[in-house]
């Protein structure tokens, strides 16, 4: 009875045996009171370790979350470098597709450029090779009063004017005449002096035997 009333002063007195009672007063309770109290204390261990567990549950729980969450906007990141530098990358190969454009078809325009004027300078040294050689074979005459083509003909008057000049080479056939003209083509007003005739004879040879008489007659 005296252990009874131990333990019920001691509720009495608001304590709880499992953390108010002595060694002294343990030790003398009876062995129901002592596995009763036994008990309680386990449950009460038992209910703390598991509160704890549960706050560390939470915590790690929490933890885990904010990791993943973490994660994700990690992940988020790295998907839009990813697709920024994709995006980059793809600009640049176009970048470089469109110079490699630009710069064949700068290489076309080069040839192109070069081909004519080659063809220019051939055209320009077939102009001047014709140019030259109707002027090889070309006579002027000066003096000859104007109208008088009309009468006689410019190739008339040539004839008699080398049968004049030049009595050996009457009987030296030349060739044909090519072209026999006055020039300029239009009578200029302003001008009081003959215009030329101009004589396009058909062979070099002919204008040389007659540059030939005309030295030898000086």
């Amino acid at each position: 009875m005296k252990r009874q009333r131990t333990i019920t002063q001691m509720r009495e007195k608001g304590k709880t045996p499992e953390n108010q009672l002595s060694d002294e007063e343990i030790l003398s309770l009876q062995e129901r009171d002592f596995r009763l109290l036994m008990l309680k204390m386990m449950q009460d261990f038992g209910n703390q370790l598991e509160a704890k567990m549960d706050n560390l549950q939470e915590t790690l729980t929490k933890e885990i979350q904010d990791i993943k969450l973490k994660q994700e906007e990690m992940q988020n990141t790295i998907t839009e470098i990813k697709n920024s530098l994709e995006a980059a990358n793809s600009r640049i190969q176009e970048a470089e597709e469109r110079i490699s454009e630009v710069e064949d078809r700068l290489v076309e325009i080069m040839d192109a450029e070069q081909k004519r004027e080659k063809r220019l300078k051939t055209n320009e040294e077939s102009l001047k090779e014709l140019w030259d050689n109707g002027k090889r074979t070309n006579i002027h005459i000066i003096g000859v009063p104007e109208g008088e083509e009309r009468e006689k003909g410019t190739e008339k008057i040539f004839e008699e004017i080398i049968a004049e000049n030049f009595p050996h080479m009457g009987k030296e056939p030349l060739t044909q005449i090519q072209q026999a003209q006055r020039v300029p083509y239009k009578i200029n007003s302003r001008r009081n002096t003959l215009r030329h005739i101009l004589i396009k004879l058909a062979k070099i040879k002919d204008k040389e035997k007659i540059l030939k008489a005309a030295r030898e007659k000086k």
